[in-house]
């Protein structure tokens, strides 16, 4: 009962912010195109339920070509757009997985999709997370708000991501697979909201 209410919950609410937000993300949209060269949209193979790929879709907040220099977004990163640093602050290039989640690739409340990458390094314990949905937010995405700003400070990002940061956010993510619940799933989409605007 509680992944049918789950998936009724995630389609109706997509479509309603969706349409409520139209003329803010038609603006954003606009800005992204005028600000630099690379199109509206980015899209990145992230690995779903069941170790499934799917094109995870954000508004582009990073000049084209910038994944040739790195996965990984760290501190004052010169490859986002003045434009881009401003949506992501307040995380508006997330709001295209609206799309993500009407179509079945992901849920409003899950694991944060990974790149195939990462995904290949997970022990046989954290491949559960791998076993529900990902999501736009989770315990992990709330605890993890200034990740890049951590990455920052690292001598080696990439490494302290994969040793320190990744398994931490890993073990958030299996506490919600166990957890999981749709009250518990509204709580988490709140606080995400607090901490965003905290």
């Amino acid at each position: 009962m509680y992944f049918i209410s789950k998936r009724i919950f995630d389609v109706l609410a997509s479509f309603v912010v969706l349409i409520i937000l139209m003329p803010i993300l038609l603006i954003i949209s606009i800005l992204v195109l005028v600000s630099s060269p690379g199109g509206i949209f980015y899209k990145q193979v992230r690995v779903g339920k069941n170790g499934k790929e799917f094109g995870l879709l954000k508004f582009r907040s990073m000049r084209a070509g910038s994944d040739a220099k790195g996965q990984l977004t760290v501190g004052n990163d010169a490859r986002v757009t003045g434009v881009g640093r401003f949506i992501r602050r307040f995380k508006l290039d997330e709001f295209p997985q609206l799309l993500n989640i009407i179509a079945g690739q992901m849920s409003i409340v899950g694991p944060r999709p990974e790149v195939p990458k990462y995904v290949a390094l997970y022990n046989e314990k954290q491949q559960k997370v791998l076993s529900v949905l990902p999501g736009l937010t989770d315990i992990a995405t709330i605890e993890y708000i200034k990740e890049q700003e951590i990455l920052g400070k690292a001598e080696n990002p990439e490494q302290t991501y994969i040793d320190e940061v990744m398994p931490a956010k890993l073990d958030l993510n299996l506490q919600y697979v166990e957890k999981a619940n749709f009250w518990f799933d509204i709580y988490l989409i709140f606080k995400t909201i607090g901490r965003i605007f905290r």
